[in-house]
């Protein structure tokens, strides 16, 4: 969704750091990590110390806190109502999210693909199969 949002034009209001440049003057997709325009090398550093540091102290199993199963990383704290619902519809619901996850990571690599295809040439609104 995020990609699609800033594709769309809406992007963050205010300056991305103290020196002045806003979040709408950098490119959208791999073009922000990758090219003349991208986010600095130090902000690409952050942003991952960042996701490094909530993958190792937030996002984690502890064990003895009540986890029913591989990621589930309430911890004990929070609910939202799902100890109410019973084991069949857990397992449902849980099939439901990694389904979703799948299609997720599928339309995130679809998109990856089209952004990466146009300087080889090809047309991003057709199908690749109406090349060949």
């Amino acid at each position: 969704l995020g990609n699609i949002i800033t594709r769309a034009g809406v992007h963050l209001g205010g300056n991305i750091d103290y020196s002045g440049d806003s979040f709408d003057s950098y490119p959208n997709g791999l073009a922000a990590l990758f090219g003349p325009d991208s986010v600095p090398d130090k902000g690409t550093v952050q942003i991952f110390c960042f996701i490094g540091l909530l993958e190792l102290f937030v996002m984690k199993d502890i064990a003895g806190t009540g986890n029913e199963f591989v990621g589930d990383f309430r911890n004990g704290y929070i609910d939202f109502g799902w100890d109410d619902f019973d084991e069949e519809t857990k397992l449902q619901k849980r099939a439901i999210e990694l389904n979703n996850g799948r299609a997720a990571m599928f339309g995130i690599l679809g998109l990856m693909v089209h952004e990466e295809i146009v300087p080889l040439g090809y047309d991003a609104d057709l199908p690749i199969i109406g090349h060949l």
